[in-house]
């Protein structure tokens, strides 16, 4: 695995339930801050067999990157993400100021 690879991986596998982070905060947190396709494309292709929660990466906006209304697994992310206590608004966005994880901070997280 190469090492943005490999750190991206840890990064995922380390968001704690009831968090998300972005695609290009991932990226950046994993030394390639340009490189949130490539987070997309580890996702797609490690997720089952690194065990990722997958469900937790979101878009810069706040907001599954598969649009509800035409993806099961657009409805399954948001199901996953509100069992964990992830609240979405009435634009089907994620508050990122209340739900982001930043992994550079200390690794103890308050309550929401």
């Amino acid at each position: 695995m190469l090492p943005f690879t490999e750190k991206a991986v840890q990064i995922i596998k380390n968001i704690p339930a009831g968090y998300v982070m972005t695609y290009g905060q991932v990226a950046k947190a994993a030394g390639s801050p340009r490189g949130a396709r490539q987070v997309v494309r580890i996702l797609h292709s490690m997720s089952e067999k690194h065990h990722l929660p997958w469900h937790r990466i979101i878009n810069a906006q706040g907001g599954i990157s598969t649009p509800n209304d035409r993806d099961e697994k657009g409805h399954l992310q948001r199901d996953l993400l509100e069992a964990e206590g992830v609240e979405f608004g009435l634009d089907d966005k994620v508050d990122l100021s209340k739900y982001r994880w930043d992994p550079t901070i200390d690794p103890i997280i308050s309550e929401h």
